[in-house]
């Protein structure tokens, strides 16, 4: 079971999910999610990334935990490998969309190519194994081989993953796109 302080990385998006309250004491309540990566561009209005068109199957990372919680914590899990997915495939540009709609702000995507952010990451002084990673991983979404989906939030907690949407409405509704205005 989570506990505060703990958190969850989504290694693709870099989305961070810290836990500010245990499981328990949340009961319902949204946990307080900061975007790390995404957040300070999302607050200027502008995303620069060199995603493409390609659609991807965005995760939701509380569908994360839970999964981790229920596969460490409850009978019936032993032995299973359940890949995780969102329930629809989205590009980022549709991701920051759905971001838009939900904060009331203008998102703008600006795709670039892979070679373009690699430069533009060097030049910001990102060390050179993050930009090893990133180029890998842009270079993967480039070429659509994660594009599908999957029924894994269904096999491990027997109901279907959060979509996009539904966390990007929570989200603004914690006023984290607002930028503390």
């Amino acid at each position: 079971m989570a506990k505060a302080g703990d958190e969850l990385v989504n290694p693709v998006t870099g989305l961070r999910t810290v836990f500010r309250k245990t499981a328990q004491e949340t009961s319902g309540e949204l946990l307080q999610v900061s975007e790390s990566y995404f957040l300070e561009p999302i607050l200027g209005g502008e995303v620069v990334l060199p995603a493409g068109d390609v659609p991807e199957p965005f995760v939701d990372a509380d569908d994360i935990a839970d999964v981790a919680v229920a596969a460490l914590t409850e009978e019936g899990h032993a032995g299973e490998i359940y890949e995780l997915t969102g329930p629809r495939l989205l590009t980022f540009a549709e991701a920051l969309g759905e971001i838009a709609k939900a904060s009331g702000r203008k998102i703008r995507y600006v795709p670039i190519s892979v070679e373009e952010n690699s430069s533009m990451l060097a030049e910001q002084d990102v060390p050179a194994e993050y930009v090893w990673l990133l180029t890998y991983l842009f270079t993967e979404v480039l070429d659509g081989r994660n594009a599908y989906l999957t029924d894994g939030v269904q096999r491990a907690l027997g109901r279907d993953p959060r979509d996009f949407a539904d966390y990007a409405r929570e989200a603004a509704a914690t006023g984290i796109w607002d930028g503390g205005r």
